[in-house]
């Protein structure tokens, strides 16, 4: 079995990332998960974890600026233009992830705070 960093960072075919969607959708979906995902919001992220969500979030970011209709187009092109961001800008979302996780750490504090004050919300 493969495993997620494995998935994440290299390029998935077709049938793989259709298996991962469906499998993460019914994840989603049980009790269990979403009392993890409560959990995991009130702890502090690790660097690693961070520079994961910053690299995602520059990723997004090119996606929606050089292709606005992303969402709306058929899975084999999403992997092209995957492939075409990668090329064209991979050095420059490895160089900016840095900074986009420094500001993802700087924030963390404030993070955990509304999620507790969501999870008091909840349970009150």
């Amino acid at each position: 079995m493969k495993t997620f960093l494995e998935l994440y960072e290299g390029v998935v075919s077709v049938t793989q990332r259709k298996k991962l969607a469906r499998r993460m959708a019914k994840l989603q979906r049980s009790p269990a998960f979403q009392a993890k995902k409560k959990r995991n919001a009130l702890k502090m992220r690790d660097p690693a974890k961070l520079l994961m969500i910053a690299r995602r979030q520059l990723i997004k970011k090119y996606r929606d600026k050089f292709f606005p209709d992303y969402d709306n187009q058929p899975v084999q092109r999403r992997v092209m233009i995957d492939q075409q961001i990668m090329q064209k800008y991979g050095k420059k979302i490895d160089k900016g992830s840095k900074k986009v996780a420094m500001k993802l750490k700087a924030n963390e504090a404030d993070r955990i705070k509304k999620a507790k004050d969501a999870m008091r919300a909840d349970n009150a």
